[in-house]
């Protein structure tokens, strides 16, 4: 079945850096594009970055954009978030998500799929 196992979160001072990982299984891994979402305590899950599958395109929330960077190694079916000069507001529960195309009964559909999440705290 289709698995994602997030790892890596842990707790960090402002201005340090963390790495997350996510590995992928039970699905194509290089033709799918795969993103990471976050959710801040009491509040909203949120989008935070994307890479196509062949890494040829990135895009990236504005609350993240020229700190943070996805990438991915499809020989080891992972997916990464670089996060550089992180600060309290960054503090959330991360989750890497993907949408796979399954046959129904009304033909194809996408379905999404998530991990279990890895918590980063950035405090002081």
């Amino acid at each position: 079945q289709i698995q994602l196992v997030e790892s890596g979160g842990g707790s960090v001072l402002p201005g340090h850096s963390l790495t997350l990982s996510c590995e992928g299984s039970g699905f194509d891994f290089s033709s799918h594009a795969m993103n990471w979402f976050r959710q801040a305590p009491g509040k909203e899950r949120e989008f935070v970055a994307v890479i196509t599958g062949s890494s040829d395109s990135t895009t990236y929330a504005e609350a993240v954009k020229n700190r943070f960077v996805i990438f991915r190694d499809n020989t080891k079916n992972e997916v990464y978030l670089r996060m550089n000069n992180l600060t309290p507001d960054d503090t959330a529960v991360y989750y890497c998500k993907v949408e796979v195309a399954q046959k129904t009964t009304s033909g194809f559909r996408l379905f999404p799929y998530w991990g279990q999440g890895t918590p980063v705290t950035v405090s002081s």
